[in-house]
This record gives C-alpha cells, sequence and structure tokens, in this order.
C-alpha cells in the first residue's frame, strides 16, 4: 500500500476508504484527518459514487489520536500545549460531522482495534461490520478524559445508558460479538471487508437521496416529539415524491420488474 496516510479507490459504485497508518495501529494525526477530507471530497465529487466504506490497513482499524502528537515536553505551558481541544475541535468534530453529512450511505469495515476515537469513528458511520476478531475499547478514562468525536452521544443512542456509562467508566474491552448482541454495530464476519464492500454495493444501487432521508429521520429522532416528527415525515415524503427514484420504484412495482435507481 502507499505512503498516502489515507488511500482512496473507488470500485464501481462504491468507495473505499483505507486508514493508512498500520504501524500506528492507525491512529489520526492532524494530516490524515485532512487526507480523509480529501478522499471524501473526491467520493462526494463523483456522482456514479453512491455508497463509501472505509476500514483501516492492517491489524487494527483506528486507535483514535495519535498522542504522539501533543506536547507533553516538561517546561513552561505544558497544560496549555497538552491541551486536546483544539484538536478536538479542528480535526475530529470535523471528521465526524463529515462522516454524518455525507451524501450516500457509509459502512464502516471494523477489520481490528477500534479504541476511543477509532469507536466513535465506526459509530459515525450509518452500518458497522466487524471481523471476528475486532474490538471496541472506550480507552479515555484510562488517560483522564472522556469519549470524544461523539462517542458519549453515539454510546447512548446505541446502547442505552447503563452500558453506555459502565463502558466509558471502566474503558472495557468490548468484542465484536458482544458489539453486535448490544446493538453497537450491524454484523460479524470473517471477511469484513468482503461483506462490507457486498453491503454498499446492494446500498449504492437503491435510491440513494431516500436512503440518507431515512439516516436523518432517524438520527434526529429523539430531538422532537412523535407530533413534531410526524410533519418531519410528511416533508420528507413530499420532497421524495418529487424525485426519480421514487417514480420509478413505483412503476417498477406495478410492472413487476426490478427498479432502475438512479440516485436522483
Amino acid at each position: 500500500m502507499s505512503d498516502a496516510t489515507v488511500v482512496y479507490e473507488e470500485r464501481g459504485a462504491v468507495a473505499l476508504v483505507t486508514l493508512n497508518r498500520p504501524e500506528a495501529l492507525n491512529s489520526f494525526t492532524r494530516k490524515m484527518h485532512h487526507d480523509l477530507w480529501a478522499a471524501l471530497d473526491q467520493a462526494e465529487a463523483n456522482p456514479a459514487v453512491r455508497a463509501l466504506v472505509i476500514t483501516g490497513a492492517g491489524r487494527g482499524f483506528c486507535a483514535g489520536a495519535d498522542l504522539a502528537e501533543f506536547d507533553f515536553e516538561p517546561g513552561p505551558d505544558l497544560v496549555q500545549r497538552a491541551d486536546p481541544g483544539p484538536v478536538i475541535d479542528q480535526a475530529f468534530n470535523p471528521t465526524a460531522r463529515r462522516l454524518q453529512g455525507l451524501r450516500m450511505p457509509t459502512i464502516a469495515a471494523v477489520n481490528g482495534v477500534a479504541a476511543g476515537a477509532g469507536a466513535s469513528l465506526a459509530m459515525c458511520c450509518d452500518i458497522a461490520i466487524a471481523a471476528t476478531g475486532a474490538s471496541f475499547i472506550q480507552a479515555f478514562s484510562k488517560i483522564g478524559l472522556v469519549p470524544d468525536a461523539g462517542g458519549s452521544w453515539l454510546l447512548v443512542e446505541r446502547l442505552g445508558l447503563a452500558r453506555a456509562m459502565a463502558l466509558a467508566m471502566t474503558g472495557d474491552k468490548l468484542s465484536a460479538t458482544q458489539a453486535k448482541e448490544w446493538g453497537m454495530i450491524w454484523d460479524v464476519a470473517d471477511d469484513c471487508l468482503g461483506n462490507s464492500l457486498n453491503m454498499a454495493s446492494r446500498l449504492a444501487a437503491m435510491p440513494t437521496r431516500a436512503l440518507v432521508a431515512t439516516r436523518a429521520l432517524l438520527r434526529d429522532a429523539c430531538t422532537r416529539t412523535l407530533s413534531q416528527h410526524l410533519d418531519v415525515e410528511r416533508d420528507t415524503q413530499s420532497a421524495l415524491g418529487k424525485t426519480h427514484d421514487y417514480i420509478e420504484g413505483v412503476m417498477a412495482f406495478r410492472e413487476k420488474r426490478p427498479a432502475r435507481f438512479k440516485g436522483e
């Protein structure tokens, strides 16, 4: 694999993004965030790309932040220099927002350990499929911090408060099998990348705008009352009712033939 910190390739209608710092378990540097944003830009710029898979090179998915980038050299202003706030604000939060706002479905192929913000990265994707030997670790409490990159929100959403609280406080490792049973991820597979690419190909052939609208409705449901949400559903359906894929889907159903969706 190349020396790039993020490798981008297209496989038909699917973009494959590989975090590529295997010697550091694909932990994030600032450069790696920028390289990831460039890869996401490339995927979004190509209308033929209608689903995206993120995975890691080597034996890990992502170990969160590379602590070697923080300045812990003893001396004046140590507290200010070691402050994690700026890198969260300038790098991790924009990455989480970009993944949640992509115009296409996203799948995390969790090939190995996903620790700290790496676990958050996987949960930021719409679907996660983990390798049999993968694991998820909320490592923050071990260094005196709290889950970030959306972790404290996503953990509660996926697992409920009791399980999220214990995982975040103890920093205990969660196996892929347990993560599936608890609802953190969709599935576990020996070939998680192959399964993820197959899932992405399936989603890429579906009505993309409807899938992304579904993502928005489900993720925002907890912010509204049922009555408010009914109105948002109505407005979303009305907007999608003006798309090619809605007309094509209904016509295909009536004509008893496979639909030919364009993502429009």
